[in-house]
């Protein structure tokens, strides 16, 4: 895009750097603890956790709206920490898309310029650069109340966009629109950002949203990061229990268990371990196992040499890719306060259940059945072991 003639030239990307960043509202509730993360150039990353996790309120600092009681904020090298929003040179879209209802679409994605006195040609340029960009040019001379929530959110990034700030802050962009819009929506930001470059900090309470837009997720709770990495080094190598349990979907499968040299127990079975997938420094005593759901195979389409469970399906989901088996183990539910904390927002279901509940993804093909006996393989070099004390996990990264 043309810069603005009465602007001075500017990078169209900065970094943003946290650097102890702490908020303690009225009462002494911490919404944020001590966060300390470097954002780069260009890059899209997501904050994701349960609600109340601080996520929000981290991005509201950021982007000037609550002021931090510690630490420091830069953007682009230089401190911002008590800069106004206005002159952090950000761009911030909200969940409610917050247009201006009397102006149609045009006016909405110039008024920002206007409040610049930026020059009228220059301004019209980059309107309609950004309207041919969001594909809004049939719709420019409509107002927000004859749009689309698709429409209304493609208007609220042209408001960010037009702008040619820095950065974008987007909070829950996506939580009003319906399931199949969202999974439009996430296609389109993600060549959105590929195209612009513009560093992106983006909030969600959908882990699924996370992994697919995010290059890097911080995965927060209680207002502290828990682990930030790419969506597979993230899924693959949780570091412990919480970040595990929320990350994965169907989530991981997790039971108490025991292990005993070359071997680890758990709801009555027994699995020989594997050479490089050993709990660091354990070779016996009580663990917490986990087992993500495609990490277990009907037995009939399983490699040869795997272990083998006896189970008995309580649900079969047949999802055409892949089928679901829901199925009990002997064994009551993990009682561990970061597994409930992970889970506080999903469905419990409607029935008191003693024993654990555990799903495993498996080849469509299976002629697994409700009610009945099936054999499935386990693959132990996919285990994943945490310290039932502690949460961590006990695995090498």
């Amino acid at each position: 895009m043309t810069t603005a003639t009465t602007e001075q030239p500017r990078s169209k990307v900065a970094g943003i750097e946290l650097d102890n960043v702490s908020k303690v509202f009225p009462g002494g509730v911490r919404a944020v603890d001590r966060i300390t993360m470097d954002i780069g150039e260009g890059e899209f990353i997501v904050l994701v956790g349960p609600s109340g996790c601080g996520k929000s309120t981290l991005l509201r600092m950021i982007a000037g709206l609550e002021q931090p009681s510690g630490g420091r904020i830069s953007i682009g090298g230089r401190d911002v920490t008590r800069v106004s929003p206005r002159d952090r040179d950000i761009a911030m879209v909200f969940q409610n898309y917050a247009l201006y209802p009397h102006m149609t679409v045009r006016k909405n994605l110039g008024y920002a310029l206007k409040v610049r006195r930026v020059d009228k040609a220059a301004a019209q340029g980059l309107v309609n650069e950004t309207a041919s960009l969001l594909g809004l040019d049939e719709l420019m001379e409509r107002k927000p109340s004859q749009l689309s929530g698709g429409q209304r959110q493609r208007v609220a990034m042209g408001r960010a966009i037009v702008r040619e700030p820095k950065a974008f802050l987007l909070d829950e962009p996506l939580s009003n629109l319906d399931a199949k819009l969202r999974v439009s929506m996430r296609s389109s930001l993600a060549e959105l950002h590929e195209r612009l470059g513009v560093t992106t900090v983006y909030v969600t309470h959908d882990q699924i949203e996370a992994m697919t837009l995010g290059q890097r997720v911080a995965v927060m709770r209680n207002g502290e990061v828990q682990q930030v990495d790419t969506p597979q080094h993230l899924y693959r190598e949780p570091v412990n229990l919480f970040v595990a349990s929320f990350i994965g979907s169907p989530a991981m499968n997790l039971v108490e268990g025991g292990l005993d040299g070359d071997s680890v127990s758990f709801a009555g079975y027994r699995i020989p371990l594997d050479p490089g997938r050993r709990p660091a420094g354990r070779s016996d005593g009580h663990v917490v196992v986990g087992i993500r759901p495609e990490d277990f195979e009907d037995a009939a389409y399983a490699d040869e040499g795997l272990p083998e469970i006896d189970i008995t399906s309580s649900v079969v989901e047949e999802l055409g890719s892949d089928a679901h088996i829901i199925f009990r183990v002997d064994a009551p539910p993990l009682a561990v306060e970061d597994v409930k904390a992970a889970a506080e927002e999903e469905d419990t279901g409607l029935l008191a259940v003693e024993r654990a509940t555990f799903t495993a993804r498996v080849d469509p093909r299976t002629e697994a059945r409700s009610g009945e006996t099936l054999r499935l393989a386990v693959d132990p070099s996919r285990l994943y072991f945490f310290d039932a004390a502690t949460g961590e996990s006990l695995l090498k990264s």
